[in-house]
């Protein structure tokens, strides 16, 4: 049974447009790469594994729902392929400044993200908030 939060949240991502549900992703990854610079200053580990795991699997998802027949989803695919790697390098060597870099180019693309949906929105007239 969910608590209402999970029902809320679960609601959000059920009705959410794709644009927002590419933007949420990007800050769910910046959220789990966050948690992992916390748990490096707190010394723990087993929890910067855990926040850098979940952290690719959000960009291998990404990975996964780009359509190719566009260029700029090669783009896209370079980019994520990089944070990746970057993530693995973290990860094995507990490097905190390589889990910062990519906390930095995953905050580029939430903002970047962010203004695109908003510009799109302008362009088609639409007054949707952007998402918190």
């Amino acid at each position: 049974m969910l608590n209402p939060y999970q029902k809320y949240a679960q609601n959000q991502v059920n009705t959410a447009p794709p644009e927002e549900l590419t933007l949420m992703l990007y800050k769910g990854a910046l959220k789990f790469i966050n948690l992992g610079l916390k748990a490096f200053d707190e010394e723990k580990m087993e929890e910067v594994h855990i926040s850098i795991i979940r952290a690719q699997d959000i960009y291998y998802e990404l990975m996964r729902t780009l359509d190719h027949n566009y260029q700029i989803s090669n783009e896209l695919a370079r980019l994520y392929d990089f944070i990746l790697h970057v993530l693995t390098q973290a990860n094995i060597k507990k490097d905190k400044e390589l889990l910062q870099q990519a906390a930095d180019m995953s905050k580029e693309f939430v903002e970047t993200w962010n203004e695109a949906i908003k510009i799109y929105r302008r362009s088609q007239g639409t007054k949707r908030s952007e998402i918190g």
